[in-house]
């Protein structure tokens, strides 16, 4: 086939948008929920506890006249110095943002913390275009208190726009597109137009896992668990996947485990229901809980188990 051949996924038309937008900001603010309200899909898990997203998450949202490319950023900390893990995530949140066309720094609506302003910090010194998003407005009581807070937040830097909005009601959702779209600079298609995501269905996999894990676990679940993939496999009509959940001592094994096998079974069960509605096909799951001492606090083990350096 000749190069005049080739199929063209570039739009013609001169004024196409497109770049890359950073999510960022201090754990729990709701970045991945927000991303998955824009993408319209769920490419990122979700859970009420902290430093859920451990990686990089591309999601992408294409339209006629532009695609964004949303990237989901592990929480900025503070301490991050203690951990391998812990230093991990900052320089994934850094990196990705200093890569960044826009930056949306997201906020809780009526909440200031220290780990905000440290958080903005970091973002400032990218010297990236910011948004401030104000998230969970649908949370804030009292309402009236919500335009003072907005009218502080606009103080605290130069940002491009300060948008308030609801990621889990997607509220004001529309709006804040529009205000991304009008910074991204013109430029060609990035994605095939029906691609949503970077990661595959193995990653997809073991975060599901790894979410139904955090769920059911709560206040016990050891911040040292992860989760790979062994196999993944077609099996007959269905899915044969295979997965080890990795602690880092043995009395984390025995949490996740649960009496009886209680947690890993109703664990599993959970994931293995979500996965069968995702891919649309019965799936056979099977888990092993393993341990590889203080892998969280090693970083040769963490690039072992898929937390690549950013």
């Amino acid at each position: 086939m000749s190069d005049t051949d080739a199929p063209d996924n570039t739009p013609s038309a001169p004024s196409f948008r497109s770049g890359f937008v950073a999510l960022v900001g201090r754990p729990n603010v709701g970045k991945s929920t927000l991303l998955n309200a824009l993408v319209e899909h769920p490419v990122s898990i979700v859970s009420p506890r902290p430093q859920t997203t451990r990686h990089r998450i591309l999601g992408i949202r294409t339209r006629e006249d532009y695609q964004l490319v949303f990237m989901d950023t592990p929480g900025m900390h503070r301490h991050s110095g203690s951990r391998a893990m812990n230093r991990y995530l900052n320089r994934t949140a850094v990196s990705t943002a200093a890569e960044a066309d826009l930056e949306l720094f997201i906020v809780e609506a009526l909440q200031w913390r220290d780990e905000d302003a440290q958080a903005l910090e970091k973002v400032r010194a990218t010297q990236v275009p910011v948004v401030a998003v104000v998230n969970k407005i649908d949370q804030a009581r009292p309402r009236d208190m919500l335009l003072p807070y907005l009218e502080e937040l606009s103080a605290r830097a130069d940002f491009a726009a300060v948008v308030p909005v609801s990621a889990t009601k997607k509220e004001n959702l529309e709006a804040l597109e529009r205000i991304v779209v009008e910074r991204l600079p013109q430029g060609p298609m990035l994605f095939p137009a029906d691609q949503l995501t970077d990661r595959n269905a193995q990653f997809r996999a073991a975060e599901i896992i790894r979410q139904k894990l955090t769920m059911r676990l709560r206040e016990e679940l050891p911040y040292g668990l992860t989760v790979q993939i062994e196999e993944y496999v077609e099996a007959g009509r269905g899915l044969r996947i295979q997965a080890l959940i990795w602690v880092e001592r043995d009395g984390q094994k025995a949490i996740v485990v649960g009496k009886g096998g209680l947690n890993l079974r109703d664990a599993g069960r959970a994931a293995r229901l979500q996965l069968k509605r995702e891919v649309g096909v019965p799936v056979d799951l099977r888990l092993w809980v393993k341990v590889k001492a203080n892998w969280a606090d090693n970083e040769q083990a963490l690039r072992s188990l898929g937390y690549e350096n950013p």
